[in-house]
């Protein structure tokens, strides 16, 4: 009996804390380019397979930190993709398919498209709203680093900053903006006169 009444209040316990717990809004390429037709947002793509490990550690200590699911939730459309998928996509008006005979494996077109051919899981391929691919990021991330990249993208800081630079001011804690030039900086100093 006492048994039963702690493993029943373990699960309990277990089931009210993740209550109120945001995670990532994971949606199909479908949903996602359906939902990019009505109000356009950059793509965030979780290149992923069954059999990767560092795929299924980014998954769990990475994707599940309810800061990053909320930023990811607010800023991105997220689509979680099998690279080794066998459906077909139809993506930016061409259809992409599952292509065999790649080792012991196959792989999707599409992943192969997005990733610049470097097929290395897990990957996460940012991708603005007018479908073009902003840039992949190849392997395991942390939850701290992480937090930086989709920053950086998130606020098309890529535009116009190195990722050097942004990455330090983010980690200083100084949030970066572009420096102001005033006529100051740029008038050369006068030096005054003085009569004899």
């Amino acid at each position: 009996m006492f048994r039963y009444a702690f493993y029943t209040a373990l699960v309990c316990f277990f089931c009210i804390s993740l209550q109120g717990q945001t995670t990532i809004n994971w949606l199909t390429w479908e949903e996602a380019l359906e939902k990019n037709k009505i109000e356009k947002k950059k793509i965030l793509v979780d290149v992923h397979t069954a059999w990767c490990t560092w795929c299924k550690k980014m998954d769990s200590r990475t994707f599940q930190k309810e800061n990053i699911a909320e930023f990811v939730n607010q800023n991105f459309y997220a689509v979680k993709f099998d690279a080794e998928q066998k459906e077909d996509i139809i993506y930016d008006n061409k259809v992409y398919s599952y292509v065999s005979g790649f080792g012991k494996r196959g792989y999707h077109e599409l992943a192969q498209e997005i990733m610049n051919g470097r097929m290395s899981y897990p990957t996460v391929v940012f991708i603005d709203p007018n479908l073009d691919v902003i840039q992949p990021i190849p392997g395991f991330q942390d939850s701290r680093t992480f937090e930086i990249i989709i920053n950086y993208f998130a606020g098309d800081y890529h535009t116009t900053t190195p990722w050097h630079r942004y990455e330090e001011n983010y980690k200083s804690g100084v949030p970066y903006t572009e420096p102001v030039i005033t006529p100051a900086m740029v008038q050369p100093t006068v030096q005054p006169v003085k009569n004899r």
